[in-house]
């Protein structure tokens, strides 16, 4: 039968916790289907199914820290399991509880719960405070257990939260949101992209402990980078002033809510860059330098209450400037909240930092192994622009580059700062 296993986010990862299972015994799963959440020392993460079949048995407990690799739940071939009729309560929901329920992190849900016979994966939505209509009456929520209690304890209607687990269940993480949400407005605009910069306010404040857990696995990865990766670093002046106009231009007609923002141009310039000169995109190995096939671009966000994760926008170089700037806002929203998928955690190319909200106007990364280059960029500012023999006033970036001495030099770094400029300078073509 086979089994799904503790993922890695790198090579700096070596264990993970199971934090919440999204699915049960019974359940069935398609390929990409969420079945667990996982702590590491990085970050939480929603981890997926590689597989199709029916979940068969839990293989580890809840709050069980396991080495990378270590199976976590076994998987069945479809049969039975997944064709058996739902119990009463319509759609394979899970019934309300009774009050002596026992708590879900002592028990796993009974096996003899089925799955739907027609089972449809969910896609990851975000939580609305709205509720949601349906044509035909209340709709059945499928939800566990805790989330149930949670959601009583909060004063949350279930109506009201989008699931994320398998099938759209409802899980104490998407009540803790759906809290988060109706306590405060969702940010937009510049707010959501200064949450990837170095001073971003994350939607909750990790413990204590997690955060110096998070602090210290950052400090070790960039003790062994600093250490191992032979660093060079470049810098350049760039102008912006073709961007912001036409920045300002696209966003005279759109709400604050939808309007892009500077990170939103520097992001997909970084990523075309980095696609026309491969030596900046991909990997070392233990045998030497692996290019990446497509541009996948980490963008570093901060915790307030400390640490800091790099999660991937992927294939950043083929998505159109607006696309890019939602899924930016989604990822940094989702990274606030500490539900990242492993994906997102594991396969950057290449990344990007940035510390413009804060005020500094240059940033030097360190590089993020086994990646070959960080890029950073400071904050936006009117410099003297002298061109032509005339002088004048420009918005300017300083835009710096680390990259690894092993794989390029000068001359390849200098030439992939140049591409970014260029691109700025006609930002009509990115």
């Amino acid at each position: 039968m086979p089994e799904l296993r503790m993922p890695s986010l790198g090579a700096d990862m070596d264990h993970g916790k199971v934090v919440e299972w999204l699915v049960k015994p019974g359940d069935a799963v398609h390929r990409g289907d969420l079945v667990a959440v996982v702590d590491t020392d990085k970050t939480v993460m929603d981890v997926e199914s590689f597989e199709d079949g029916v979940v068969g048995e839990y293989l580890v407990g809840l709050g069980e820290t396991v080495p990378v690799g270590t199976p976590i739940v076994r998987l069945g071939q479809g049969g039975a399991a997944a064709e058996e009729p739902a119990e009463p309560g319509g759609d394979g929901a899970a019934a309300e509880p009774a009050p002596a329920e026992p708590p879900r992190e002592v028990a796993a849900p009974p096996a003899s719960l089925p799955a739907p016979s027609k089972p449809v994966p969910s896609p990851r939505t975000s939580v609305s405070p709205l509720p949601i209509p349906s044509p035909t009456g209340p709709r059945r929520i499928r939800s566990s257990p805790l989330a149930r209690r949670l959601a009583a304890k909060l004063g949350i209607d279930l109506e009201a939260v989008v699931g994320t687990g398998q099938q759209g269940s409802v899980s104490e993480a998407d009540v803790r949101r759906a809290a988060e949400a109706a306590a405060r407005p969702v940010p937009s605009g510049s707010e959501a992209v200064a949450a990837s910069s170095a001073g971003g306010r994350p939607a909750a404040q990790p413990p204590a402990g997690k955060a110096a857990t998070l602090r210290a696995a950052l400090g070790s990865l960039m003790a062994k980078s600093k250490a191992t990766v032979p660093h060079y670093y470049l810098s350049t002046t760039v102008d912006l002033s073709a961007t912001m106009a036409l920045m300002q231009e696209r966003n005279l007609t759109r709400p604050v809510s939808a309007r892009l923002v500077p990170a939103a141009f520097l992001l997909k310039a970084a990523a075309v860059a980095a696609r026309e000169v491969p030596a900046m995109n991909g990997y070392w190995t233990d045998s030497g330098f692996a290019a990446g096939e497509r541009v996948h671009l980490g963008v570093a966000v901060a915790l307030r209450g400390g640490g800091l994760v790099a999660p991937a926008l992927h294939d950043a170089d083929a998505l159109p400037v607006d696309e890019l700037m939602e899924k930016l806002r989604d990822l940094v929203a989702r990274a606030r909240a500490g539900r990242l998928l492993r994906t997102e955690m594991a396969d950057a190319t290449i990344t990007v930092t940035s510390l413009g909200d804060l005020g500094v106007e240059a940033v030097f990364g360190v590089i993020v192994p086994p990646q070959v280059a960080m890029v950073g960029f400071g904050r936006v500012v009117e410099r003297p622009w002298a061109e032509n023999g005339m002088l004048g006033v420009r918005q300017a970036v300083t835009a710096t580059l680390s990259a690894d001495h092993r794989v390029s030099d000068g001359l390849g770094g200098g030439r992939y700062l140049t591409r970014i400029q260029e691109l700025l300078l006609t930002p009509e073509e990115l």
